[in-house]
């Protein structure tokens, strides 16, 4: 009985770590100018669902997202002068902050990101 508690406990902070479900804006710093980007998160579970969208590059569906405890992880695919790609994006949640390392893998980059939390 006292594993079942433990466990309960264990899970139930994991899943309120995790809980990052609405809007959330940010700001990259490129070398072509800031890039803004707001999100629009889904939780069930451990699975991260739902949209982004920016100025330079519309909307995109997130895809493959992953809640694990305060980490987070996702893909969008954008298009870019009609050519598609991939950006992945991994980060750790701090209350309402989401601190993201993103790596576009067709343009062999890595960057820092931020967003918020929309209250």
């Amino acid at each position: 009985m006292k594993w079942l508690v433990l466990l309960a406990f264990v899970f139930s902070l994991n899943m309120f770590a995790g809980d990052i479900s609405g809007t959330w804006k940010g700001t990259a710093d490129t070398p072509n100018g800031p890039v803004e980007r707001t999100f629009v998160f889904k939780v069930d579970g451990t699975k991260l669902t739902g949209e982004s969208n920016s100025e330079m590059f519309g909307k995109s569906t997130i895809e493959e997202g992953k809640i694990d405890g305060d980490n987070v992880s996702f893909t969008l695919t954008v298009s870019v002068q009609g050519t598609e790609g991939k950006i992945l994006y991994k980060g750790k949640v701090d209350g309402d902050e989401i601190k993201f390392t993103v790596e576009i893998p067709a343009f062999d980059q890595k960057l820092e990101y931020t967003a918020k939390r929309v209250k």
